[in-house]
């Protein structure tokens, strides 16, 4: 397997013989769609052709892919060639190795066992105009954030690593809908895109800001921190929901910070009940913390608990001083 670069934005060359491959469904379809689109730009008023492997009979690739009487080549797209007939797949192993001329075929490919033969067969039709793109599935939080800075630089638009981590808070780990997300802020907005452009835009999503304000503060960006928690009360969010994402931030330190160090991120993710890419960012949070600090910083989480539920006649002040208190916990100053 080539080097993880499914956030990469697919070439668009037109070559005879192209094959997608990989579980990231969102990023094979778009590569499809820009390879299909590249070909009718080079090449307008050609045919396209796009189905699914399973439906190919025996004999059918020879006759898509024969000259057009009216000429102008054409496109043909294979879906899921894994699936493909085992006469199917000798005749596709067999083309990709002296394709047609006018004609661009592209192929995808689920990866592993099944259909690996075609696999190699176009690993060894390099000479004749054949190559492979590869999607391998999106998990880290790093590779996350990599798509997100690639999808607005695809629009056209500059992000700084604050809105990428805001908005994959905001919206989820879905690439669809990051690529969604990515495509409507870069309409509906001007200049430098960061995390406060992220943060009015979702405003609307309590949860999100909550986290934001937990991430920021267990990170040690105080000034960072506080200005998200203002916000985030300025517009209506819960002081309770806050708190809760501070608790469950400082509580997800604690439980990863003690697991075994060879864990993987699934595992623990079942464990802890969180999805594996927030395992990758609880571990580069940790970095800086130590097991007294986080004991100091949950016991402010606590005292902020009770106090905004009733114990307090400021529910912002308890918030505001629980963040403190967690910035210099991770600091290892006296959080009092």
């Amino acid at each position: 397997m080539a080097a993880r670069t499914a956030v990469n934005p697919p070439a668009t060359e037109v070559v005879p013989v192209t094959l997608v491959v990989g579980e990231e469904e969102f990023l094979v379809d778009r590569a499809v769609r820009d390879l299909i689109a590249a070909v009718r730009d080079a090449a307008p008023g050609g045919d396209v052709h796009d189905l699914d492997a399973s439906a190919l009979g025996p004999g059918e690739l020879a006759s898509l892919t024969s000259p057009s009487l009216f000429g102008g080549g054409c496109v043909l797209a294979v879906r899921s060639a894994q699936n493909a007939g085992k006469e199917v797949a000798a005749e596709l192993a067999r083309y990709v190795k002296n394709p047609a001329p006018d004609v661009v075929l592209i192929l995808t490919h689920a990866g592993g066992a099944k259909g690996k033969e075609l696999l190699a067969a176009v690993k060894g039709a390099k000479a004749a105009g054949a190559r492979m793109m590869e999607y391998p599935k999106v998990t880290r939080f790093s590779e996350r954030l990599d798509f997100i800075r690639t999808e607005f630089r695809r629009a056209g638009r500059r992000a700084d690593d604050g809105a990428a981590r805001a908005l994959l808070d905001a919206v989820g780990s879905d690439l669809r809908e990051l690529a969604a997300a990515c495509d409507q802020l870069a309409a509906d907005t001007d200049g430098l895109i960061d995390e406060s452009v992220v943060a009015r835009y979702y405003r609307g999503r309590a949860e999100a800001t909550g986290f934001t304000v937990a991430d920021r503060a267990v990170e040690g960006h105080l000034a960072q921190a506080l200005e998200q928690l203002r916000w985030a009360l300025a517009t209506g969010v819960s002081p309770v929901l806050i708190c809760s994402a501070l608790a469950q931030g400082v509580r997800l330190l604690g439980r990863v910070g003690s697991a075994p160090r060879g864990a993987s991120s699934a595992a623990l993710a079942a464990e802890v009940g969180a999805p594996p890419w927030k395992i990758d960012r609880v571990r580069q949070q940790l970095r800086g913390w130590h097991p007294n600090g986080i004991a100091r910083a949950l016991h402010a989480v606590a005292e902020a608990d009770a106090q905004v539920k009733g114990e307090a006649t400021s529910a912002a002040y308890a918030l505001e001083r629980a963040v403190r208190r967690i910035v210099a916990s991770r600091a290892g100053d006296d959080p009092n």
